[in-house]
């Protein structure tokens, strides 16, 4: 199986995050761990997957530091706020897609969640194979 995970860089008003690593290529049945970086403390994060031809789908979203399980996939949000990583035990071909992530600012009653999202178009998403 060939798992790749393109990097996406997510613009915020006055942060940035950043995921890596750009690609990763796997076994089926291999683990994989992505990790997000903001520069500055974030009230909230989500991580999404997409699958060619489709949408983004929510898979979990975290409100404070520390961890959420859920079946294979782990995700950890720093106490500080400013770094996540998604962690997926045993991949399979059903996994396949594009995983990104996306945080949130929010200031009194509004929240800003990353207004800008772009993907590098030459980008290949996550594909898996036997």
């Amino acid at each position: 199986m060939l798992l790749t995970v393109p990097m996406l860089i997510l613009w915020m008003q006055i942060s940035q995050i950043q995921q890596n690593p750009r690609f990763l290529l796997l076994q089926e049945g291999e683990d994989f761990t992505i990790y997000c970086n903001s520069s500055v403390a974030l009230n909230g994060l989500q991580w999404y997957r997409q699958r060619p031809g489709s949408g983004p789908v929510l898979l979990i979203t975290l409100l404070k530091g520390g961890e959420e399980k859920q079946k294979r996939l782990t995700a950890r949000f720093g106490e500080a706020r400013k770094d996540s990583s998604l962690h997926m035990e045993a991949s399979q071909t059903a996994d396949a897609g594009t995983y990104f992530c996306a945080g949130a600012q929010c200031s009194q009653s509004t929240c800003d969640l990353s207004p800008n999202l772009a993907v590098e178009p030459q980008e290949q998403p996550l594909l898996i194979s036997p």
